[in-house]
């Protein structure tokens, strides 16, 4: 139940672009990693997925780069890790290399699938935009999430 790398960049990254967008719509790739400490190749590889999904907005030439749309704060976190490929850990066992089975149950199954519930509830219900608005919930504040 932890997140990939993957999804942790996008979401440092979308809340990156969702919080800075007021002041410029577009931002560079470049810009990103560098401010996000995140290697540019691997980001471009995320942000072009996302993008694909329309969760972020992206324009080539001099004046472009990445941005938010109306789809972004919106976005349950699930959806992201879905997009990052994360969704299949969902269901792995705690003990064993596949996936969980309740039919014959690993000896923590009763402990971790409650846990599982809450978890992937939590994922559903929370949206990128709510981590925004609501930071006074969480012990960090917005700009250390970067």
């Amino acid at each position: 139940m932890f997140f990939s790398k993957s999804f942790r960049y996008a979401l440092r990254t979308t809340l990156y672009l969702a919080v800075i967008t007021d002041s410029k719509p577009l931002i560079r790739l470049e810009e990103i990693a560098a401010k996000l400490d995140i290697p540019r190749h691997f980001l471009g590889k995320i942000l072009k997925k996302l993008a694909k999904e329309g969760i972020l907005v992206s324009a080539k030439g001099p004046s472009g780069g990445f941005g938010i749309t109306d789809k972004t704060l919106g976005t349950p976190l699930m959806k992201l890790m879905e997009m990052m490929g994360q969704s299949e850990n969902a269901e792995a066992c705690a003990l064993l290399q596949q996936p969980c089975n309740p039919e014959k149950p690993c000896a923590l199954h009763c402990h971790v699938e409650s846990l599982r519930n809450k978890w992937n509830s939590m994922l559903a219900e929370t949206t990128i935009g709510s981590l925004l608005t609501q930071p006074e919930k969480v012990d960090l504040p917005v700009a250390n999430v970067f």
